[in-house]
């Protein structure tokens, strides 16, 4: 069993930036990939952010140049690096990862952006 804390989450203005992170915990041993997820109000979840275990990574093409994936293996962390941030980008962030074939979710995170 892996469990997965996402923390990071807050009100922000628009154009700020917020780092989003995911530790996780327990049978750590194989991570074949993960993601970000977020559910924005009235919204079905949508993926923003992927990162395999060879480093590679994808983005919605709502964040891409603006949102930035990445893992640090030693600590079994997930960072979402997210900059100029905009309104449309208020939602609930979730952390994903498959580890030894099973696929494990967080909890959630809000991130708030005023204008």
């Amino acid at each position: 069993q892996v469990q997965l804390v996402e923390s990071g989450g807050a009100l922000v203005e628009a154009g700020g930036s917020l780092r989003l992170s995911c530790v996780a915990s327990g049978s750590t041993f194989t991570f074949n990939g993960g993601g970000w997820l977020r559910q924005r109000p009235g919204k079905e979840r949508e993926a923003v952010a992927l990162i395999i275990n060879d480093g590679s990574t994808s983005y919605s093409d709502s964040v891409k140049g603006r949102f930035t994936i990445s893992r640090d293996n030693a600590e079994n962390t997930l960072y979402l690096q997210m900059t100029s941030l905009k309104e449309e980008d208020t939602a609930v962030y979730y952390c994903n990862a498959h580890y030894g074939g099973s696929e494990y979710w967080g909890q959630g995170t809000q991130v708030t952006v005023s204008s």
